[in-house]
């Protein structure tokens, strides 16, 4: 459990963080309340723990207003647990150790914005497909907030990308990250795709970590006609396990296509993307295919 901050740290901000998301129970709940998974019971299997700790660690979550506890049942009374506003600032901190592990812990230490074939977290990305995204909405460049699964389309196709160097310089070095270079090129080849991708019942969507304002600028030079979604507080990026790099003092995504059927689960993962154009007419086929599925 958590432990009280002695007097010498009471004005330490690590500290007091530390009271109250340092155990590892307590920051793998909120992990998976970030995946989506809300209930006792779902915690529990996923996690492997018993009902005696995530039942203390979940109260001194709801008391450290990390999560609310919000009834979904009357007659009993049960209750999930969601995410605070507090809860959701947190995220970006996960999302940083998680790219701190992948990079440090699981890889060589290399900066990169790929990965190998049997990298970590290649293989966890590829567990993805049978996983339902939880309910979420980001930032669009074309103004308000848009759920990255577009509820009209039979299918939608999710393409994550770094970023693009307009309007905002990219950081020093970026050509030499592998993996970085191709952000426009991948925007353009589904931009003149984009009418096909219409014609068989498939939305498009792109996502990076940039700024709404940055995004519209670039849309408006390259007349992008699909919304690209910002993802600068990990929303996605946590919710799916995503892998990132850092980059100019930034999580950037890293390359990735997903293909996401209208009852929001995955079915299918393109990772690492090497070949950008192949990756976009395969991106067009699954999508298709996956309409033609549904029809």
């Amino acid at each position: 459990m958590a432990r009280a901050v002695p007097d010498r740290d009471t004005a330490c901000a690590i500290a007091q963080a530390a009271a109250v998301i340092g155990d590892w129970w307590s920051l793998l709940i909120v992990r998976e309340t970030a995946r989506g998974r809300h209930r006792f019971d779902e915690l529990q299997s996923e996690l492997g723990i018993s009902r005696k700790v995530l039942t203390e660690r979940l109260a001194h979550l709801v008391d450290s207003h990390v999560l609310d506890k919000v009834p979904y049942q009357q007659g009993p009374v049960r209750y999930e647990y969601r995410l605070s506003a507090a809860g959701s600032a947190l995220l970006p901190v996960l999302v940083s150790m998680q790219d701190w592990a992948d990079r440090w812990v699981l890889g060589d230490g290399a900066l990169t914005a790929t990965a190998d074939e049997d990298a970590a977290e290649t293989l966890r990305v590829h567990t993805l497909p049978g996983t339902r995204l939880p309910r979420l909405t980001l930032p669009a460049h074309t103004g308000g907030e848009l759920d990255p699964v577009d509820p009209d389309a039979a299918a939608t196709v999710v393409f994550c990308y770094p970023a693009t160097g307009r309007p905002s310089p990219l950081p020093e070095g970026w050509n030499d990250i592998p993996g970085t270079v191709g952000c426009t090129l991948e925007n353009r080849l589904f931009r003149d795709a984009h009418d096909t991708f219409t014609a068989a019942g498939v939305a498009v969507r792109g996502v990076s970590t940039q700024r709404p304002d940055e995004q519209r600028a670039f849309a408006a030079t390259e007349e992008i006609p699909f919304p690209l979604l910002s993802d600068t507080d990990t929303r996605l990026t946590a919710a799916l396990r995503l892998p990132t790099f850092r980059a100019g003092q930034m999580l950037r995504l890293k390359r990735l296509v997903l293909v996401v059927d209208r009852e929001r689960t995955v079915r299918h993962v393109q990772f690492p993307v090497t070949d950008i154009p192949s990756a976009v007419t395969t991106a067009l086929a699954l999508g298709r295919a996956l309409a033609e599925d549904t029809a």
